[in-house]
């Protein structure tokens, strides 16, 4: 059984995009093939040399990074969100695969979870 976690909502403001992160983890940490894709506001999580000191939190680039450790099997990201809200491609992280077809993507999953 493959899961899909979504994650449409910008990184701060809101502790659901953080709780899907942990899911996202846990199934991987216990041999489940997991995987992310961010679309909409939420691929603002993507961004490179975030500072989120002002509000308090840590960076969610570090939790992003440590994705391969935990077994996370692939970071998707929606392309057309990733043009309009970072256009400048050296600003996202790297390894991230864009997917033209979100609906294609899902379809590939046995079990989709909408992060919110």
């Amino acid at each position: 059984m493959t899961t899909l976690i979504v994650i449409d909502q910008a990184p701060y403001g809101s502790w659901a995009g953080r709780e899907a992160l942990d899911m996202v983890f846990s199934l991987a940490a216990f041999d489940q093939p997991a995987a992310l894709l961010f679309m909409g506001n939420g691929v603002n999580w993507l961004r490179t040399a975030q500072n989120a000191k002002g509000i308090g939190q840590k960076t969610v680039e570090k939790n992003l990074s440590a994705a391969p450790l935990f077994g996370v099997e692939k970071i998707f990201a929606e392309h057309e969100a990733c043009k309009r809200f970072m256009p400048d491609t050296n600003s996202r992280l790297a390894d991230i695969e864009l997917v033209a077809s979100v609906k294609d993507l899902i379809t590939r999953y046995d079990h989709v979870v909408f992060a919110g």
